[in-house]
C-alpha cells in the first residue's frame, strides 16, 4: 500500500539536483544536503497544512447538511425523484485504493441528497460501511459518521497526515467537490437558491486549492496525476457572486460531468 512521504519527495528534488558534489567533500556535502532535505522536507509539509487549514474552514453548502440544517423540499418536490445520483452498486466498480476513496466520497454527498428526496439509503448504507472496510484507514477512526467523510475536515486532515494518507485526502476533497458540482448543475433553481455570493466564491475556492495540492501531489503520485488532469478545466468557474455561478456553470455542464466521469467511473 503506497503511502505518502514528504522525506521521499523531498529526496526526488535531491536527486535531480545535488549531483555536483566533488568527493573530496562528500562528507561536508552529505551534512549540507541533510540539512537542506530537512528545510524542504519542512516547506512541503507546511504548504499541505497551509492548503488543508484553508480548505477545512469552508463551510459545506447547506444542500449537503443534514436536512434539519440545510435545505427543505416541499412535498411535491420530494415526489420528483432525481434520476442524476450515482447507483450504490458503482462501490463494487472501484477496484484501485484511490478510486475506492473517492467513490466513498461521492457516494456520501449523493446519499445526503437522497435523504434530502427521502428516498431509501440503505444501498449507500452498505456500500459506504463496505468501502470504508475495505480501505481500512486508520484516520476513519476519527470519523463517527463514516458518511461525512466528504466533509474534509481538520481532523480527517490531520488523522491521515499522521497515517501516511494525506494524498487519498486529496483524493477524497476531490471527489466530493465535483460531486457537489454535479449535482448543482442538475438543479440549479434549487441547490443555489441557498447559496449566498460568499458560499459561490467558496466553492470556487475550493477548486483553487485542490489544484494547488493535486498537481504539486501528481509530481511524486501517479494515481493522482489524472485527478489534477480531469479538475483543471474546472479552474474557469471563478465566480465570486451567485449570478456569476449561474452563467458559468451553465456554460461548464459538459466540463463537470467530464470530470465527475474521470474521478467516479
Amino acid at each position: 500500500m503506497k503511502k505518502f512521504s514528504i522525506l521521499a519527495f523531498a529526496a526526488i528534488i535531491f536527486a535531480a539536483c545535488g549531483g555536483n558534489k566533488s568527493a573530496n567533500n562528500a562528507e561536508e556535502a552529505d551534512t549540507l544536503k541533510s540539512f537542506e532535505q530537512e528545510q524542504i522536507e519542512a516547506s512541503i509539509k507546511m504548504h499541505f497544512d497551509s492548503i488543508a487549514a484553508e480548505f477545512s474552514k469552508i463551510d459545506q453548502p447547506k444542500f449537503v447538511k443534514d436536512t434539519k440544517n440545510g435545505i427543505t423540499l416541499t412535498k411535491e418536490e420530494k415526489q420528483v425523484k432525481p434520476t442524476y445520483l450515482l447507483d450504490a452498486a458503482v462501490a463494487d466498480e472501484a477496484t484501485t485504493l484511490a478510486e475506492k476513496y473517492r467513490v466513498l466520497s461521492a457516494l456520501s454527498v449523493d446519499k445526503r441528497i437522497a435523504n434530502l428526496y427521502e428516498m431509501p439509503v440503505e444501498d449507500y448504507d452498505k456500500a459506504i460501511t463496505k468501502l470504508a472496510a475495505d480501505i481500512d484507514d486508520p484516520s476513519f477512526k476519527e470519523i463517527e459518521d463514516k458518511g461525512s467523510l466528504f466533509e474534509t475536515s481538520s481532523a480527517l486532515y490531520d488523522a491521515m497526515d499522521k497515517n501516511g494518507r494525506i494524498n487519498y485526502f486529496w483524493q477524497i476533497a476531490s471527489a466530493a467537490l465535483v460531486e457537489q458540482l454535479y449535482v448543482v448543475s442538475q438543479n440549479q433553481d434549487k441547490f443555489l437558491s441557498t447559496f449566498t455570493d460568499e458560499t459561490a466564491a467558496n466553492v470556487t475556492f475550493r477548486i483553487i486549492l485542490i489544484l494547488d495540492a493535486t498537481n504539486r501531489l501528481a509530481q511524486y503520485d501517479p494515481e493522482i496525476a489524472p485527478i489534477a488532469s480531469a479538475m483543471t478545466p474546472l479552474e474557469h468557474l471563478n465566480a465570486t457572486t451567485v449570478n456569476e455561478l449561474k452563467v458559468q456553470m451553465n456554460e461548464m455542464k459538459a466540463e463537470i460531468e467530464a470530470a465527475r466521469k474521470a474521478l467516479v467511473k
